[in-house]
This record gives structure tokens, sequence and C-alpha cells, in this order.
């Protein structure tokens, strides 16, 4: 280990400890570039990184998986963390901040009477889920899209048969989650309404919810939305919208608000709190009634950090108009790609869809070899880079600029290898790990 840098050798280290090297898929450095992403932060602040090492970053990709969206280390919220630090973050009473954080999401949507808190959203999606069931007296809940690792989740991932486990979304196994709870939950594609009313129709007298979110890239077509919602009513069932990812990032409030359509109950988390921990479910009176009679408690969802960070991050949102700015600056991204490309003859494709979740992809046979060799060389330039970027409010014209030129240069890089056909020598260490597929 002389050799090796102090970020990488306490990663080494860690696979030792931790199964999986990391808490979260979405940050193990396989993900990105094996052997030569830096698993490890010593600082972070507004869209800067500097590594165990001392190297500094501009961060162009997710932004702490989506949960920083005013950026890292936001003075105003970390100026109101740190003084209910000081007055005590956790005590054998609540905190007042968690009735005040209710009302003012209750006051953002009107539709909503009640909330529970949680501190993640996986968490979150498995409470919105235990009180539709309980609600309802129901079993069986329909998903489409990404909800989490929990086992009621999962439960889709079990197959027909054992020899089936983990072939409808590759990349999850469901390994552990018991084989009894196989039909439990039920899976549509997105879009697709010939599919859900045929889960309708098979499922609807034990159907407890529906939960999605309401859209990922794009808009759904006109009408899907509210056919969904009609569809689940009718057959007795809530429907639940997921807003973990897209939620204050397309529109304040969440995307359900942009579309006029209302769900049953409605899931926040990562951004709510501008990195730290907390997690939203938001419903009506009539929806939440079954969260009384079941139990659902859990001492850190009590703490006063979450709701005091949901605070301040709501009101800086609105505030500041996020959700323009960040549409702003992806945008600059996605052209900045689409240029870069056309200058290089680098086959690249900028995906249509929200600027705020902006992402393109390598067209090519190598794709993912073309990627790693991206991500690797972009860190050479000082920038963390993939091939998709959660914009913040820190991020700026001035730091798109760089990053330009950077790519500029690392494509020119590129094309020489695609023209010699030696992409793979490109490479400083194995291809990158690929991940999920969603059902969106």
């Amino acid at each position: 280990m002389s050799n090796t840098t102090q970020t990488e050798a306490l990663y080494q280290h860690a696979k030792l400890r931790i199964p999986g090297g990391t808490q979260l898929l979405s940050k193990r450095p396989e993900m990105f570039a094996p052997d030569v992403w830096p698993a490890y932060y010593r600082e972070a602040r507004g869209c800067e990184v500097w590594d165990l090492d001392g190297n500094h970053y501009f961060d162009m990709t997710h932004n702490g998986v989506g949960s920083c969206l005013l950026g890292y280390a936001d003075p105003d919220v970390t100026s109101a963390v740190t003084s209910r630090i000081q007055h005590g973050s956790m005590c054998t009473l609540n905190a007042p901040e968690e009735v005040e954080l209710a009302d003012l999401l209750c006051e953002i949507h009107p539709w909503a009477d009640q909330v529970r808190f949680a501190r993640c959203g996986g968490e979150a999606c498995a409470v919105a889920v235990r009180i539709a069931r309980a609600t309802t007296d129901r079993s069986v809940v329909a998903i489409c899209g990404y909800h989490g690792w929990q086992d009621w989740y999962l439960a889709a991932n079990l197959g027909t048969a054992d020899s089936l486990r983990g072939h409808l979304l590759p990349g999850l196994a469901p390994l552990g989650v018991p084989r009894e709870l196989r039909g439990t939950a039920v899976t549509f594609e997105y879009g697709n309404r010939a599919a859900f009313d045929a889960l309708i129709g098979t499922h609807a007298g034990r159907l407890a919810a529906v939960i999605m979110e309401p859209c990922r890239y794009t808009d759904p077509e006109p009408g899907f939305l509210e056919h969904i919602r009609d569809q689940a009513h009718a057959a007795g069932a809530l429907l639940i919208f997921d807003e973990i990812t897209i939620g204050w990032r397309l529109c304040h409030g969440g995307a359900h608000l942009h579309f006029g359509v209302h769900p049953d109950i409605a899931v926040f988390a990562k951004a709510l709190g501008n990195g730290h921990p907390i997690g939203a479910v938001i419903g009506t009176q009539q929806a939440m009634d079954g969260a009384h009679g079941s139990f659902i408690s859990s001492t850190y969802w009590t703490e006063g950090v979450g709701p005091t960070a949901a605070l301040a991050t709501l009101r800086k949102l609105k505030a500041q108009g996020v959700c323009a700015h960040v549409a702003r600056i992806g945008e600059m991204m996605k052209e900045t790609w689409r240029a870069a490309g056309a200058k290089h003859g680098v086959p690249v494709t900028v995906a249509e869809g929200y600027p705020c979740l902006a992402h393109f992809a390598f067209d090519h046979k190598l794709a993912n070899e073309m990627k790693t060799a991206f991500t690797t060389r972009m860190l050479g330039h000082g920038f963390l880079a993939g091939s998709a970027i959660y914009p913040t409010l820190a991020h700026t014209e001035e730091v798109v600029s760089r990053y330009a030129e950077a790519l500029d240069s690392v494509f020119a890089e590129i094309a020489d290898a695609l023209a010699r056909d030696r992409v793979t020598d490109l490479l400083e260490g194995p291809p990158a790990h690929q991940g999920f597929r969603r059902l969106l």
C-alpha cells in the first residue's frame, strides 16, 4: 500500500470491514471508475470537493446522490442546524420544528392534511406503504420505478419461482427477502395503460396501493397520471407518489403540483434536508388513517436536526428560485455535451427531458469503456464527472465554462482513441460496474 493514496488505501481497508465497501451502491467507486475514483472526501462546499489527499474537484455528477440541491454545506442551512445542535438535537421531549415543518408541508400541498417523518427515502417509502396497507387493510402493492431496498419492494423481484429471482429488475438482488412475500408486490411499466389496467383487473380486490414516481426525466403522456389515480381509486387502492428524486427539483413542492394531479400520499427525502437526514410522508386525513393503528415508530425520527434543516432548505429553495436556476445550468450542460460531441465526432446522445436531471450516453459498442475513460480523464482535470449531473444552486456559469474546457480536451483524446480503435487503452483500471434497471 506504500504507493497508494490515502483515499484509495482507506477504501481498500473499508472493503475488509464493510460488506460492499460503502453503505450506498451509488457511491461505490466501482460505479464510476474502479481503482481510480476517490471514495472519500475531507471537505465539501458548494459544488467543490476535496479528497483525503487534498485533491480538489468540482462535482459535476449527482451532488450527494441528489440530496444537496442548494450545494454542499449551504451556509443558511448550516447556521440553522448549528443552532439546533447547540441547543440540543435530541431530548426526551420532542423537537417543535417537526410541527412547524408539518405545517409548512401542508401549506405547500393544500391537498394534504397530515405528515409523518423518517430520516431517509427508503424508510419514508416503507412508512408510506405500511400506512396504505393499514388504511386499506390489504396487502398487494403495485410498483413502478425504484423505491428502496426493503423487503416490501424487493418482493417484486422474487419472480414466480426461485429460478427467476432477480429476473425482473437486474441489479436488485432479492436474496434474503422471504419467498413467502411472493405476489405481494406487482409491477407495471411507466406509460403502459393497458398493462396497468390488466394488473388492476387481476389484483383489484387485494390492492392496497399504487406507488410510482409521477415522472422521471420527461412529462407523462396527457391523462396518464389521472388514469392511474382513477383506476386505483376505483379498485379501492391509494395512490402514492414518490417525489424523492424529482421533488423540489422540477417544481417547488413536487412534480405532481406541476401536473395538477394530487395523490393520496406523497413521499419526500433527498433534497428536503439538503444533505441532512430527513424524509416526509404527507397525505390526506383519510389516507393517513392507518398510521393511527399501525405501529410505526423509531427513536431517531424524533431528533431535531432533520426538520430544522428541512425548514431552512425549503425556505431558501423558494426564495432563490432554485428550480429555474438548475434548469438553466442543466440546459448549459446539455448544450456543452452536444457541442463537444459534434466538434470531435464523439458519438454522444444527449437525452431529451428535464435539464434538472441532465444526462447523456455514448452511442458505441464500447460505451461503458468510453464512459469509464471519460470519468478518469476528467478527474485529471479536477472534475468529478460521469454521464449525468444533478445541478445545484452552487453551480455557476463559470464552473460550467471550466468544465467545457476540460470536456473539449478529454473528448479530443476519446476521438483519437476511437479513430485508432484503441478505446480500451484509455482505461486506468477495469470498466465501471453497471447499475440496476428501473421500471421507467
